[in-house]
Order: structure tokens, then C-alpha cells, then sequence
């Protein structure tokens, strides 16, 4: 069972930046996606962006432009970079990776416990 880890949350003023980044107990080389999820306040959990094991990404569109996801098989890492932060942002965010190829959450089979980011002033 690989444990995902998740760093790198706190708090922030709007627009500034912060990096997630997610270990794994294991190598992810072999899991064909991985993808940052958020949860914020009274909210669903929704995918934020996801990264195939190739290096293929893909963004939701109303994080484009300020979001990036990375993954270093190597290292066992994934990273989601935040640039121009807002309060909307405000939430727990989830690392999550899976083999089906699919990004639905149902899909994924490994979840980490999250890591809190608040954008407040």
C-alpha cells in the first residue's frame, strides 16, 4: 500500500505563492496518474490538476495560469505550484494516485491525509 504525504500548506496573504508537494512511501513510477484534489470549506472535493506517470498534465481551467503540477518519478514526488493566490483557494488539499487513467476520485486508489492551505489577509 503506498502512503502519500502531503507538505507545504499554511498560510497565506491573497496573491502570494506557495508549493505543495506530495512524498510517497513508494515508487510512483508505476502509478499512471497522480493529481492534487481540493476540498474547501462547505465544499465537494474537486480535482485541481492531475500528471501522468509520462508527464503529461492537465489543468483545470480556472487554475490555469496560476497553477502547475510537476512529478519527479525519481524522487517519488509530485509538487503543485500556486502563484496569485485568492481566499477561493482556501481549503484542504489532497494528493491522490491511481492506475485506471481516470482522474475521477472513485478511480484513485491511494489518498493522502491533506495539507491546509488558507488564503487570508
Amino acid at each position: 500500500q503506498v502512503q502519500l504525504v502531503e507538505s507545504g500548506g499554511g498560510l497565506v496573504q491573497p496573491g502570494g505563492s506557495l508549493r505543495l508537494s506530495c512524498a510517497a512511501s513508494e515508487s510512483i513510477a508505476g502509478i499512471y496518474v497522480m493529481g492534487w484534489y481540493r476540498q474547501g470549506p462547505g465544499k465537494q472535493r474537486e480535482l485541481v490538476a492531475g500528471i501522468t506517470s509520462g508527464g503529461t498534465a492537465a489543468i483545470q481551467d480556472w487554475f490555469k495560469g496560476r497553477f502547475t503540477i510537476s512529478r519527479d518519478n525519481a524522487a517519488n514526488t509530485i509538487s503543485l505550484q500556486m502563484n496569485g493566490l485568492k481566499p477561493d483557494d482556501t481549503g484542504v488539499y489532497y494528493c491522490a494516485g491511481g492506475y485506471s487513467g481516470s482522474y475521477y476520485e472513485d478511480a484513485m486508489e491511494y489518498w493522502g491525509k491533506g495539507t491546509l492551505v488558507t488564503v487570508s489577509s
